[in-house]
């Protein structure tokens, strides 16, 4: 049901334009789980997933990754929105026949396309993981406090002031800062405001983020897809993800790591209090970069695909517990040391070692 061109595989979508996808794991036609990954901001779908070909076969997992509109091999949308984004995802569902339901990924920016499929299409998911999640800082439940304490939060709200009255000044501004700086390769790759020491060891293995370079950035197409990107993801939603109705058979997950710069855990902890059936899974020395991190792909698809197997489920209801005496919890493939005071909250199924 796709159209293919020279470089990739595309759909067609009702709108004319067209969306490239690529294909892992094992074949679509004989696997078990089905999971569409959505990428994040500056990436692509030839992000690096790095679960194990054995666990993949193993579980007969199939993997579907795209470019969302405007990256990759995709076409751009005007009208990008949180509701087109999951308009996207739906008809590339229905034209690759994926089935009626399906697992999805959300990977740091591409969390706000996957809130938008718990909201708009929950009957179509088995589960959902959300790796490093990005909020929106207009979300009501927010505390304040916490919002003012965030520098992210204060660049965000700028750059959407000036994203919507005066975008071709923001472009300059980008380019003009470039210049300044003295880095030659990617903008953010070689800032520690950004990413933790874990994460810096990350980008000396992987692609990084080449939508960020500066040759890149002077293209005026490539700024306006991260632009508008930027703006449905941060500006005002019809939700929040406390508004949904999530249970435990709604199966949905949050991988965060406890020294990411972009997103503080704090902020997560307080959509935990909001859903609290949501499974946290919380690593202590994680940047923002954990999905890179050796191990961490195998330990997404086994909690979310396999029943009873949880790595790591927690919440926060009280930040007071944080300074209770610790106590060791061994899951699968890690060691982690958790709030004693915490076990009495967790649900039966979390076995402690």
């Amino acid at each position: 049901m796709g159209d293919s061109s020279e470089n990739s595989k595309r759909v067609k979508l009702s709108d004319g334009r067209f969306l490239a996808y690529r294909e892992s794991g094992v074949p679509k036609e004989e696997a078990k789980y089905k999971i569409i990954l959505v990428h994040g901001f500056g990436s692509s779908k030839d992000m690096n997933f790095s679960a194990s070909k054995e666990l993949i076969q193993e579980l007969g997992v199939y993997l579907l990754f795209y470019d969302r509109s405007g990256y990759g091999e995709s076409d751009s949308n005007s009208k990008r929105s949180l509701k087109s984004e999951v308009n996207d995802i739906v008809e590339l569902a229905d034209q690759l026949e994926i089935g009626p339901k399906f697992y999805l990924i959300g990977l740091s920016m591409g969390s706000y396309p996957t809130w938008g499929c718990l909201k708009h299409i929950p009957h179509t998911l088995s589960g959902v993981a959300f790796v490093a999640p990005v909020v929106n800082y207009w979300w009501p439940s927010l505390p304040k406090n916490l919002i003012k304490e965030n520098y992210m939060g204060g660049l965000i709200r700028w750059g959407l002031r000036i994203s919507k009255l005066a975008p071709g000044l923001l472009h300059w501004l980008v380019i003009f800062t470039q210049k300044v700086l003295a880095s030659t390769s990617s903008v953010l790759e070689s800032k520690q405001v950004y990413f933790s020491s874990h994460d810096m060891e990350v980008l000396k293995r992987t692609t990084g983020f080449p939508m960020f370079t500066k040759e890149k950035l002077r293209e005026r197409d490539v700024f306006d897809t991260l632009r508008d990107d930027f703006m449905a993801c941060f500006g005002q939603w019809d939700f929040e993800p406390a508004d949904l109705r999530i249970t435990q058979e709604s199966n949905v997950h949050i991988w965060h790591g406890k020294e990411d710069k972009v997103v503080p855990f704090q902020l997560q902890r307080c959509v935990l209090q909001k859903q609290p059936l949501i499974n946290y899974h919380e690593i202590p020395q994680g940047g923002h970069l954990i999905v890179h991190y050796d191990g961490t792909c195998d330990a997404i698809l086994r909690a979310l695909l396999l029943e009873n197997n949880i790595y790591v489920q927690s919440v926060y209801r009280d930040p007071a517990l944080l300074t209770e005496k610790e106590w060791s919890c061994t899951v699968p493939s890690q060691t982690f040391t958790w709030p004693k005071a915490c076990q009495k909250m967790w649900p039966s199924n979390v076995t402690f070692i």
